[in-house]
């Protein structure tokens, strides 16, 4: 008997390629998915922003305590070499590693009132450039003011189970491709994964504008 497909997850699933020309998967308690928010849309213009509970949230329910906190002083120590040499401000959380769930129910609400990376990148820099937790509902009403949206609206949506079936239903997309750390880039079909994503990423936006270049005929 072959395996059931359930369409509302599918349709749910924003890993799927029919989801815009590009997207950006972020976790928003990830320091390396924090750097690559800070500069996506300078380096590759209009993308989708799409959150994902990531392995470093309790939460995601993929790894233990001790792993969770091994993984994420590891991402931090990576992002701290990256933040350096990009001249960006990075600090560790009070609380370390956080849990995104709420915030990331939060942001799928702000993407759906069109201000989805402007609330993203406002949590984020919350957390590492003021090492706020993530998961108050401070922090939460904070960033949905500073993106022009209704803070209390935003701390409701934080509160919403609901929200997770998009959010479970794109992370078993991911993983069906192999994927279970963000951030992660997709260009048409094309997917950018790890710490070297957005190079990766813009180099191949490169190559693409540079391909649909018409040609002077040789003379």
């Amino acid at each position: 008997m072959g395996e059931v497909i359930y369409l509302s997850e599918r349709l749910a699933d924003r890993s799927r390629p029919s989801i815009g020309p590009a997207a950006f998967f972020y976790s928003l308690d990830c320091p390396v998915s924090y750097l690559a928010a800070e500069r996506v849309e300078r380096a590759l213009g209009d993308v989708a922003w799409i959150p994902v509970v990531g392995p470093l949230s309790e939460s995601s329910g993929l790894r233990t305590a001790d792993d969770r906190q091994n993984l994420a002083y590891e991402r931090l120590a990576l992002a701290e070499k990256e933040a350096h040499m990009l001249s960006v401000p990075l600090v560790e959380p009070h609380r370390y590693p956080m849990d995104s769930r709420r915030a990331a129910r939060a942001a799928i609400w702000a993407s759906d009132e069109g201000r989805g990376a402007t609330f993203a990148l406002g949590v984020a820099r919350f957390a590492f450039c003021g090492g706020f937790d993530i998961a108050s509902d401070d922090v939460i009403a904070e960033a949905a003011a500073g993106a022009g949206l209704n803070p209390v609206q935003a701390v409701q949506a934080s509160r919403d189970p609901k929200r997770d079936h998009q959010l479970e239903a794109t992370a078993k997309g991911l993983q069906a491709r192999g994927i279970l750390m963000p951030p992660v880039i997709r260009i048409g079909d094309r997917w950018f994964c790890g710490s070297d994503a957005m190079m990766a990423a813009v180099s191949f936006s490169a190559g693409q504008a540079r391909a649909s270049i018409p040609q002077l005929p040789v003379s």
